[in-house]
Formats: C-alpha cells, structure tokens, sequence
C-alpha cells in the first residue's frame, strides 16, 4: 500500500476528532465564563414571569446573580421566588427582589423606576423581555389597541431604559439587553401595529447604544422567530409563503435557547444577534437589498392565504 495514502487514512481520523474536542473544549471555556459573567451582577428581568424570563431567573440565579424580578402578578412573582429558592443553594445565592411592573401603565412607571434602584442602589444589566402581540387586518385595531402595543413594546421599554440610565451613566458600566421581534426588522402582513411597536424599540436602541457607549455602557438587541414554551407546544405553520419565511427552529426558539444566547451575549458584548433559521435571516437580507422581490413575495402569500381559506 502506497505510504502516503497509509498516512492520510491514519490522520484523517485523528484530525476529526482533535478538531471535535478543540470545538467542546470551547464551548464549555465559553459556558463557564458565561455563568460566572453574572456573578454578584444586578439583573433586571422585566417580564420574570414569561416562559423566557422564569428560564433567564433560573439561570441567573443558579449562577450567583442579585435578580430584581419585575412582573404584572404579585401573587406569580411569589411563586417564582419560591421555585428559585427551593432549586438553589442559599448559600451559594442571593434572595429575589420583587417588583410590579405594567408597561400598560405608563402613569406608574416613575414609582416603578425608584422601587427598581431602591432594591440595591444599583444595577448592572437590564433585560427587556415584556411584549404584546396582536396579529388581525389593519383596518380591524382599534387606536385604543395601537397605543396599548405601542406602551407595552415601544414607550414603556424606552420609558424604563431613560429611568435607569443615570444610574449607570454615574457608574460608567452597566448593560441594556432589548429582547425584540425579528418584526423589528421586516414588517408582516396582518401585524402592522405590533411591526411598527417593534421597529420603534429596535430604533430607539440602536439609537441609543451610540450615545451611551462612551459611559461605559453596553446596549443588545436580540431578534428572534418567536419563543414557544416547547417544541410540542409551538404553533404549527401553514404553507403560505409568509408562514415559511416566519417558520421557526424547527418550529420556534425555546426558552432554553433563547437564555443560552442572552448569557452569551452578555459575556461577549454583542451588539445584535439575529436568532432564525435561514429563510428568515434571507428575508431580512432581501428586505434590504431587494425590496421589490420582498414585497411580492409578501403579498403572493397573502393571496395564497385567502385562496386557501376560501377553498
């Protein structure tokens, strides 16, 4: 047998499998960092109550964090506490503040904000995870219901962003973490109040982290699908051409997934992080490049929709 080919089958293997450990041994350098990054840290979780926010206060908890949980349930944010605490080492963690927070009532916001910094004095990460969705025909919303959505995903996150900010502007550190739609990105069909609550916050942050960056201060934004509670319970698509571009990981992110990547992007400091399968990361790309084709597509599945409901 030729040498050479004798070596090549023999290194083959052993490159394999060198180049899968250097892999594991990366992510788990990177796992660990990532959980130590919050330890001691003062997490703000606006929506605690959501299957994302319980999973992130698990997280953060477990991983030695002084968490402020804000939520719209007094009685639900008890419970929470409790779960976290029954789970964790007391020694090795620290008791959950407790907040009421309802971005629907803008009026309590500069209560909210005071009992927030009240809690230790100060805060080193804020997690903007609260949102409202309404998916019906345009001309079907009420301008009642626009506003709503506008409070709760637009004028409430930026409300508390702008409240919490000279706390950290005074410590020059601190890190606002926006958890966004990818509607905040491209516009849907049947969604508009709610595409445009969503592209208003995403521009108010993108906005923003060039004006605070010189403080110290660090601003993400994380688009994803959508996150279901689980893959069983994720929302199957139709096979419109809208439902495919929106269609998820297979089906949607879960918690779990969405907090491994809020961890990491708090460690590493990533400005955006667009978490979607390719055909929604292609959309947003042909929105840019090719909005004509974009806009077809959108409206041919809007046609193929109303075809098939009428069928």
């Amino acid at each position: 047998m030729d040498p050479v080919w004798t070596t090549t089958v023999l290194l083959v293997p052993c490159v394999v499998v060198l180049t899968a450990g250097l892999f594991y041994l990366y992510s788990t350098v990177v796992g660990l960092l990532s959980k130590t990054s919050v330890r001691n840290k003062v997490v703000v979780i606006t929506d605690a109550l959501s299957g994302l926010g319980k999973e992130c206060a698990d997280v953060f908890h477990k991983g030695g964090a002084r968490l402020i949980l804000c939520g719209k349930s007094w009685e639900k944010l008890e419970e929470l506490e409790d779960d976290l605490a029954n789970a964790s080492d007391p020694t090795l963690t620290f008791p959950s503040k407790l907040v009421l927070l309802d971005f629907g009532d803008m009026d309590s916001l500069p209560d909210v904000i005071a009992e927030i910094l009240e809690c230790y004095g100060c805060l080193d990460i804020v997690i903007l995870n609260s949102s409202l969705k309404v998916k019906a025909p345009a001309q079907s919303v009420s301008l009642e219901m626009d506003k709503l959505l506008m409070d709760n995903n637009y004028f409430g996150p930026a409300t508390l962003a702008k409240g919490l900010l000279p706390s950290m502007i005074c410590r020059r550190t601190g890190h606002l973490l926006l958890v966004n739609s990818i509607q905040g990105k491209l516009a849907m069909p049947f969604r508009t109040a709610y595409s445009a609550s969503k592209h208003a916050v995403q521009a108010f942050f993108d906005s923003l982290r060039s004006e605070v960056e010189e403080y110290g201060i660090s601003v993400s934004t994380i688009n994803h699908t959508f996150i279901s509670a689980s893959i069983e319970e994720a929302e199957i698509p139709s096979k419109s051409i809208c439902s495919l571009l929106y269609s998820k990981k297979p089906l949607g992110v879960t918690p779990e997934e969405a907090a491994t990547e809020i961890v990491k992007t708090l460690s590493n400091k990533r400005k955006e992080v667009l978490i979607a399968p390719s055909l929604p990361k292609m959309a947003v790309y042909a929105r840019s490049f090719f909005p004509n084709v974009f806009f077809a597509v959108m409206a041919a599945g809007v046609k193929h929709a109303e075809a098939s409901e009428n069928m």
